[in-house]
């Protein structure tokens, strides 16, 4: 019984740290998202709690429902030259606009919305 409940407060502790990591990616990503000089999504998309936000781009909802595969949206922000070549969106990743670990915390965020 000793055994079981260690192991069910190691997975507690362990879930809360993962979330609390989660959280701050979520943060940290929403702020790269609005950051002008980084990746200035507003600069084309509509999102929530934007202001003066762009119509080039579609607007970015429903993130989750629209790419049920986090590595297509990662793929869409690293080059989006990819699934489309003749896309208006920067190619983020492969010009080293934003770094890998940068982009992963966009995916955080939008995956919120």
């Amino acid at each position: 019984m000793k055994k079981l409940t260690q192991l069910i407060t190691a997975v507690a502790l362990f879930s809360l740290l993962l979330s609390t990591a989660y959280a701050d990616s979520v943060a940290e990503g929403k702020e790269l998202s609005f950051d002008r000089k980084k990746g200035n999504c507003l600069a084309c998309h509509m999102m929530d709690d934007g202001e003066l936000p762009g119509l080039v781009g579609p607007p970015l909802m429903m993130m989750e429902v629209r790419f049920p595969d986090r590595a297509v949206l990662r793929e869409q922000i690293w080059d989006a030259t990819i699934r489309n070549p003749a896309t208006s969106m920067p190619p983020f990743g492969k010009h080293r606009m934003m770094t890998e670990e940068e982009i992963d915390k966009v995916v955080d965020y939008l995956y919120t919305l």
